[in-house]
């Protein structure tokens, strides 16, 4: 690649960047329902034509932000795997960073959850839903890893000896729970349950069924 072309691609790239920036201020400030691409035009200081040569729609659009969630969310991951020792404790301090990254980074969340109920594209899916689901198999993999390792390690039981199965319960255990501890806050202040105490006991119950028995 010569250098005007890798100075064009540059520029490319920063003005993605720079939309994606826009479109997660914009989403953070009214909601992700309420956003229109006029407005991350507006936010973005470019036309709305340009815009759409970016990004074919706002789902286009949501996708592209939900990759960069969920690699945040790896690194967040990482560090946590780094940080322990044991693949049981591995496992609940990612889930534990997951919990963390969801009250930090509420647009990423709110993101993923919505790209979660969408119908995966199987077959040629366009490129920003291929980078989304390429990282969420990376975290997906992260996630067997470090059940494997914590069955091998003795810390977590091996019945059942499935830990692809495992990981995905564990990430649709943690992900329900901080849902339910978001969208349901006041029902739940209603019912006398702490928000905190539930995502707690949440971990408390990852921990005690994924430990290896005594």
């Amino acid at each position: 690649m010569n250098y005007l072309a890798e100075r064009r691609q540059e520029e490319k790239e920063r003005r993605r960047a720079e939309i994606l920036d826009a479109a997660e201020n914009v989403a953070g400030s009214v909601g992700w329902d309420e956003l229109t691409m006029d407005q991350v035009a507006r936010r973005a200081r470019l036309s709305r034509a340009l815009l759409y040569v970016y990004f074919q729609d706002k789902v286009d659009l949501m996708y592209a932000i939900c990759e960069r969630g969920l690699n945040a969310l790896r690194e967040r991951c990482d560090e946590a795997v780094a940080n322990n020792h044991t693949g049981l404790e591995r496992a609940i301090a990612v889930s534990r960073a997951y919990l963390a990254f969801s009250q930090e980074l509420p647009v990423y969340f709110d993101i993923m959850a919505r790209c979660e109920l969408r119908e995966v594209t199987t077959v040629n899916p366009p490129p920003n839903e291929a980078a989304c689901q390429l990282a969420g198999n990376s975290l997906q993999a992260m996630m067997v890893e470090v059940l494997a390792g914590g069955i091998q390690d003795g810390s977590i039981h091996a019945d059942p000896a499935n830990p692809g199965l495992t990981a995905a319960v564990l990430w649709g255990f943690t992900h329900g729970a901080i849902q339910m501890a978001c969208a349901r806050a006041r029902l739940l202040e209603y019912q006398g349950v702490d928000r905190g105490a539930l995502l707690e006991q949440a971990m408390m119950m990852l921990r005690r069924s994924l430990a290896a028995k005594p």
